[in-house]
């Protein structure tokens, strides 16, 4: 039977251990006074609008107005330099270098193996099933005593499905280490985030984006939340000053946006129903996969010609034809209307051609 959860049975010792580094916004987070504590230029900046002090190491602001659009408290939230950082932290945190594991779920985001990599930790794999749905009695077998971290992508990168939620419950359920579920694409259903059961699961951390539904993919910035303990440990292994002042200026300008991203998202549903349809009439579309995203995987009879044939039209897509479960699949990305419109006829020209030759 499974043992209660601990995060520090989880957290490397040294990490548990570790006196974080104080910055000056540590020591006096007042806003008023003569700053003579952190060694920055007294006079300004080089451009016009003055960015010579440090940022907030801490977000504060933005986190007490980002709670309750997520319905999450304050100390449940980490934000990170994309998705990519808290990604990279809960590796380096949980996992030691050439002793621990990880394990993914192939095919998915290809972040989770990079950053295993990097730090140089054993990687197990488990594919999908060909629904695209987690395995679970092969991953609870699959799991070992260094087994530190499961990633579950949900919706999932490259097919664009939610993840069966009772098979996310039996991970948590099941599993002494830390479930990941990375929901970067959850804006674009009509399902609650998992973040709504960080009381029920001390394990799980829930990974979003600002990148996809906000429009705000240049800024770079990614949500973690989890436990009070876990979000603890990522900051204090974080850089000072993860998120520049700009960026944290833009969100929380951003944050009084939410109709609109509402709005962009709305159009994207919408694009995405008739792009589908569309695709669905082409011959030589095998498949266009459902889709929770804002993307479609869509399986072609020659994907390798159409995406050649795409390139040349000056129309990108992203080829997955080579990742398992993936054959001959491309991924394309849900553009506006008129850029739709570029993609299909481009594809009926290229139809027509085959036919002709």
């Amino acid at each position: 039977m499974k043992q209660p959860f601990s995060i520090k049975t989880v957290v490397r010792p040294h990490i548990w251990n570790l006196v974080p580094y104080s910055s000056a916004r540590d020591e006096y987070t007042g806003k008023v006074g003569v700053f003579l504590d952190a060694n920055e230029n007294p006079y300004g900046s080089v451009l016009s609008a003055d960015h010579n002090r440090y940022p907030d190491p801490h977000q504060v602001l933005i986190k007490q107005k980002l709670a309750p659009i997520k319905g999450v408290n304050p100390e449940q939230i980490f934000l990170g330099n994309g998705s990519d950082e808290p990604i990279d932290l809960l590796v380096r945190a949980t996992c030691t270098p050439g002793q621990d594991s990880l394990l993914i779920m192939p095919p998915t985001y290809g972040m989770y193996e990079v950053s295993a990599s990097i730090n140089d930790i054993s990687l197990i794999k488990v594919p999908l099933t060909s629904e695209y749905q987690i395995d679970v009695s092969a991953v609870l077998a699959a799991v070992l005593p260094t087994t530190k971290l499961i990633w579950v992508c949900s919706p999932n990168n490259p097919s664009g499905n939610l993840v069966q939620t009772d098979a996310i419950e039996t991970l948590l359920n099941n599993f002494n280490g830390l479930v990941v579920v990375d929901e970067a694409y959850i804006d674009f259903t009509a399902v609650n985030s998992w973040n709504q059961r960080l009381e029920e699961f001390p394990n799980l951390v829930v990974l979003q984006t600002f990148s996809k539904a906000w429009g705000l993919a240049s800024l770079r910035l990614g949500m973690c939340f989890a436990s009070p303990e876990v979000i603890a440990i990522l900051n204090k292994i974080k850089p000072p000053y993860n998120l520049s002042g700009i960026t944290q200026q833009l969100l929380l300008e951003a944050l009084d946006q939410e109709e609109k991203k509402n709005e962009l998202v709305a159009h994207i549903l919408l694009e995405r129903s008739q792009l589908a349809d569309e695709l669905n009439q082409l011959g030589m579309v095998q498949k266009v996969y459902p889709s929770d995203a804002n993307f479609l995987l869509v399986k072609f009879d020659d994907a390798a010609s159409v995406m050649n044939f795409l390139l040349e039209e000056k129309i990108i897509v992203r080829d997955r034809s080579k990742v398992i479960l993936c054959e001959a699949c491309l991924r394309i990305s849900v553009g506006t209307r008129p850029e739709n419109e570029v993609l299909m006829n481009a594809l009926k020209k290229f139809e027509q051609n085959s036919v002709i030759a």
